[in-house]
């Protein structure tokens, strides 16, 4: 006989003679000559009940079924008589499958997420995360879909590259030299020249460079990958490896670019809300009484759109007393972000044309000469959650920022190439997916979002 999924037989619109059902057990509750067994299977947040009579194959040996314990059941499926669920089994056999003990830490309570970070491995078989990582599935389907729909190739950049997209220097080293004995040139500093790969490499902090490569060849591509940043912070809305999703468009400026984030970010939001509608109602009713309110405002209102200059300015008219001084040529910080978006406009803010100083060497620069072709979606209660901009295709221009930024020519002699041979007007962007996840669920600490977090000091499971 084949399993049925609980998710399945819980939407079922008949009784059902013969079922097979297999899962985990959340509670049991006993009475003289019968007991109850809710199970989950993982496949929906709702549990089924089972019921099991004295006598039914496997009920002499059930002592071991106890919470956590994995069980198989056949039986029938018939109305349930209970409250708050259509279905329950009548079981006919019953089968202890794996054995919990005393120690299972997930009994009958309310645990906190600090607790549960400490049992990663366990913390699924909550209600709470079990409908964070199913959510995390479809919303990642959701952002292929969205892609794959308007003819996006799906392009796999490199994890190891010798290149920093960001200029940050925050880099992971990957080596396969002796940590304790390095070989040294004469000049006594370690050469890498002798490494695994030749040279110096690292984890990529983006796919962004390579992935201009592959747009400039076929139209409209994204990544969507791992990426890692060896920044020493502490806060809930950084991690040390976390999911970058990267389109890059040729032929595409930044007009169009905020464009495509714009109804990216509606997009994805709004299929999530339709296909896991039972998994946010956890999180609308637990986790963040606004938080419907705030994904229907998302999806069913424009942006608005203003440039960096007019953001400082209406910051610093605000009359509000911010932690961090708000002045031009300064990057805008959470809560300069979070004004615009919760308290000025109260809808999600695209920023634009910032000053050249704070970003990256790729960035087209505006006739200005103060600023460049960048711009951040910033939504409530996150803050920055797209970062993006058309990137320079002049090669003259290219070369003169790379010699700014002290970024060296004979490093990046492919991506200078880009602007040599048939170069375009091309645009893209970044959204750390984590961050999405975070606000489409209204969990607020990005540890909790990412099944096995990765920050610093801490790299268990």
């Amino acid at each position: 006989m084949t399993r049925q999924l609980v998710v399945d037989l819980l939407a079922s619109e008949s009784e059902r003679e013969e079922v097979l059902v297999k899962g985990w057990v959340r509670t049991r509750r006993d009475s003289k000559t019968f007991f109850f067994l809710e199970i989950n299977d993982g496949s929906s947040l709702k549990s089924l009940q089972i019921v099991v009579n004295e006598g039914v194959p496997g009920y002499d040996e059930s002592k071991g079924i106890t919470t956590g314990a994995a069980v198989s059941v056949k039986g029938r499926l018939v109305a349930s008589q209970g409250k708050g669920q259509s279905w329950e089994v009548q079981a006919v056999e019953l089968q202890l499958i794996g054995a919990a003990d005393d120690s299972f830490p997930l009994q009958k309570k309310r645990h906190s997420n600090e607790y549960l970070r400490e049992i990663a491995h366990l913390r699924p078989r909550t209600n709470l995360f079990g409908a964070v990582f199913r959510i995390r599935s479809k919303l990642a389907f959701a952002i292929h879909r969205f892609f794959q729909d308007r003819k996006f190739f799906y392009v796999h950049t490199p994890i190891v590259t010798a290149s920093d997209c960001e200029g940050a220097g925050e880099l992971f080293r990957v080596t396969t030299l002796d940590t304790e004995n390095p070989p040294r040139g004469e000049d006594g500093k370690i050469d890498y020249s002798q490494d695994f790969f030749g040279k110096s490499t690292y984890l990529t902090v983006s796919g962004q460079l390579e992935g201009e490569t592959y747009a400039t060849a076929l139209g409209n591509i994204y990544t969507f990958g791992p990426t890692f940043r060896a920044e020493n912070s502490h806060t809930s809305r950084h991690a040390s490896e976390f999911w970058m999703v990267e389109p890059e468009m040729a032929f595409c400026d930044l007009q169009e670019d905020m464009t495509l984030a714009e109804d990216f970010v509606k997009s994805v939001i709004a299929e999530v809300m339709e296909s896991c509608s039972a998994d946010l109602e956890l999180f609308f009713n637990f986790v963040d009484k606004e938080l419907k309110q705030r994904l229907e405002f998302v999806v069913s209102r424009p942006f608005k759109r203003l440039p960096y200059t007019e953001a400082i300015e209406l910051l610093q008219s605000s009359g509000k007393t911010f932690e961090h001084p708000v002045q031009w040529g300064v990057n805008l910080q959470s809560e300069h972000e979070r004004y615009l978006t919760e308290e000025h406009f109260k809808c999600p803010v695209t920023v634009y044309d910032y000053p050249k100083t704070l970003k990256p060497f790729y960035m087209r620069a505006n006739d200005d000469g103060k600023t460049v072709a960048a711009m951040d979606v910033l939504v409530p209660g996150i803050g920055e959650i797209v970062g993006g901009s058309q990137r320079e295709e002049r090669l003259e221009l290219l070369l003169e920022n790379m010699k700014q930024h002290g970024i060296s020519e004979d490093d990046y002699w492919w991506y200078v190439d880009l602007r040599r041979y048939g170069s375009v007007p091309h645009a893209g962007f970044g959204l750390g997916f984590e961050r999405l996840l975070m606000f489409v669920t209204g969990v607020t600490n990005i540890r909790d979002v990412i099944p096995f977090p990765r920050v610093p000091g801490h790299a268990e499971f």
